[in-house]
């Protein structure tokens, strides 16, 4: 199984297969537009621009499960995305990432790439899961990781 196996719904309101995005490197992260650890944008930002060339993308999946800290609509958060950040990156649309209602994307990841102490269940936004050119999970990595922090393990999985 892999992340390209999986359909998943944009900021428009349409289907888009992550098969699109077959033999990238991914950076797969839940995001949030009023959460202490939004200012990441910015260094999600620029590992997409650092290493988009070479076949990286980091796909953005607003979620609204944590205290409530993405209430916008979809239009909403890609404005703020823009304005606030200059995400070129794909922002999705808002999700589920725990629950009963987590997108199978999100079940598929918490099981590949467990958090602290075995968990699956993601605990903040910001929580990254990186992805290699196979659609593999190769590792979590928690909110407070910066996208600086993931920049080496990103490096080691891009074509040489």
């Amino acid at each position: 199984m892999s992340v390209y196996e999986f359909n998943v719904p944009t900021a428009s309101g349409e289907e888009q297969s992550l098969e699109a995005y077959r033999g990238q490197v991914l950076l797969i992260v839940n995001t949030a537009s009023k959460c202490g650890f939004t200012p990441q944008y910015k260094g999600l930002q620029e590992l997409h621009e650092a290493y988009h060339q070479q076949g990286f993308s980091v796909l953005g999946f607003p979620c609204n499960q944590f205290a409530h800290q993405e209430p916008g609509t979809n239009e909403e958060i890609q404005q703020f995305c823009q304005t606030n950040y200059q995400v070129t990156f794909p922002v999705f649309a808002k999700i589920d990432v725990n629950g009963p209602n987590a997108h199978p994307l999100y079940k598929y990841l918490t099981q590949s790439a467990r958090g602290v102490l075995g968990t699956e269940a993601i605990k903040w936004n910001f929580t990254k899961f990186l992805v290699n050119k196979n659609g593999e999970v190769i590792e979590r990595f928690a909110p407070s990781t910066a996208p600086e922090a993931i920049r080496e393990r990103v490096e080691a999985l891009l074509p040489q």
